[in-house]
């Protein structure tokens, strides 16, 4: 390995960051700030240490910790098996409540506006009571929502229970993330974060699981809906015989002051005063991937069921093999990142995914469509795998425990409505398929705004900010 070089600083201002990141995508060495004990700061150039055995780093953790890492996967893949359950029975849905796919897809965008809030609401709920307490009511109300699902009698029931349901999936990621990681080995924890980002795909694939059981009769939604609630209120069960989070418990018994809201917001003001041009990146940067991932996968199911005309089992089956691609990809593609660059992933995950369009929309046989799908899914997933890592990396050391959540958080209320933005088009605009039948264009609306989509992530990595390596 080459000894590290000195390098220019990192600069400073918007148009000298954009042109030096530029330059330094097509460099290997990564340009690292290094900061020493008296706050003095240099600059150098390093290569990339080769990446460690993923089996050598599985081994460091005890029963102990694998035990306490799948309670708080299966509390995250819980999580998405509960929204999922919605995308995926979208065409049963509109037929049971006589609407459109687009009026069902308000649920979605109130889901994912709500669940902005829930988040902040239970991580200050975790600061203050602990993050057991919190976290075993999530999942159990989590639940009970999804039993109220099956029993709204009306549309507007419908879509207050989701709302509802909205604000308590906000409060499981954070929680889920503290249990599962908190007690991994410090070098192993960028691997297991990886995979743990996963649980969201996970919970597709067991949901798509139970839509493949249950059949494509337009009643069967509820038994889905009733395995849902079934997993998550077991999850909040398993939670309880665990113990409190030991960062929990360590800052209580060093006396460390709890967040009230008022502190909360007042930090919130303070970073975006401090650090604006980075809040503003990582928003635009999240916006995009919120906007990639939904685009691509909440409409998939409506498009082999309505475009491509498949039945019920196909189309269910077409979703699994999608969202295992994503499993897969999100994995490997965010465990190489620590090897070829966080922005060199992100940028060739997104132009491939971009690629593979036409691949993924035009065949019309379900072996070729759930092939392009799940490789499409890969590099979407694979891009996101290395979006928890990136995002702490970019956040300023004053503000790490707040700055990703707020980021992430603001991206996802932008992009809440992508659901109900791709079924209002693709229900307004129609194909004539080679029988001769007149179907929505869900294929050419997802194949657009995915493209865009992609080229916007492309460009947004390229020319923004990277901190692999600084300390």
């Amino acid at each position: 390995m080459s000894p590290n070089t000195d390098a220019e600083p990192i600069a400073k201002g918007t148009i000298p960051t954009i042109k030096q990141s530029f330059r330094d995508l097509f460099r290997w060495r990564q340009r690292v700030a290094i900061t020493n004990e008296y706050g003095e700061v240099a600059t150098e150039w390093q290569t990339p240490e080769p990446l460690q055995n993923p089996v050598k780093l599985f081994m460091q953790l005890s029963a102990k910790d694998w035990l306490f890492f799948i309670v708080g996967l299966l509390a995250w893949t819980a999580d998405a098996f509960d929204f999922h359950a919605l995308s995926i029975q979208t065409v049963k849905l509109a037929k049971h409540y006589e609407t459109t796919k687009t009026n069902v897809t308000t649920a979605i965008t109130l889901t994912l506006l709500l669940r902005s809030v829930g988040a902040a609401f239970f991580g200050l709920a975790g600061d203050k009571f602990g993050r057991k307490w919190p976290m075993v009511i999530n999942m159990i109300v989590l639940g009970l929502l999804q039993i109220a699902t099956i029993y709204s009698a009306t549309f507007q029931q419908f879509l207050a229970v989701r709302s509802l349901f909205g604000l308590f999936m906000g409060g499981v990621y954070g929680n889920a993330i503290a249990m599962a990681l908190e007690n991994c080995p410090v070098n192993a924890r960028g691997l297991m974060s990886g995979i743990l980002q996963q649980g969201y795909s996970l919970g597709y694939v067991f949901a798509a699981c139970a839509n493949l059981g249950v059949g494509g009769s337009t009643s069967s939604w509820k038994t889905v809906f009733w395995i849902a609630a079934g997993l998550s209120i077991a999850v909040g069960l398993l939670r309880i015989p665990f113990p409190e989070s030991q960062q929990f418990l360590a800052a209580k018994a060093a006396g460390k002051p709890k967040v009230t809201p008022a502190a909360f917001f007042r930090e919130t003001r303070h970073m975006l005063a401090k650090e604006w041009r980075m809040c503003v990146y990582c928003i635009v940067l999240m916006t995009w991937f919120n906007y990639y991932s939904h685009t691509s996968q909440d409409s998939y199911t409506t498009f082999l069921l309505t475009q491509k005309e498949f039945k019920n089992a196909a189309a269910s089956r077409g979703s699994i093999i999608m969202k295992v691609g994503a499993c897969v990809g999100g994995t490997i593609i965010g465990y190489l990142s620590q090897f070829i660059g966080r922005r060199r992933a992100m940028v060739g995950a997104a132009l491939i995914s971009g690629c593979l369009i036409p691949a993924w929309i035009l065949p019309t046989a379900e072996r070729s469509l759930s092939a392009s799908a799940f490789f499409m899914q890969f590099f979407v997933q694979g891009a996101w795998g290395v979006i928890p890592i990136h995002l702490n990396e970019l956040s300023p050391p004053a503000f790490r425990s707040s700055f990703p959540g707020i980021t992430y958080q603001v991206g996802n209320m932008i992009s809440s409505p992508s659901a109900q933005i791709v079924n209002a088009i693709a229900e307004t605009h129609f194909l004539r398929r080679s029988n001769g039948d007149r179907v929505e264009a869900y294929g050419p609306t997802m194949g657009v705004a995915t493209a865009i989509i992609a080229v916007g992530i492309a460009v947004t990595a390229a020319l923004g900010p990277e901190k692999r390596g600084s300390r």
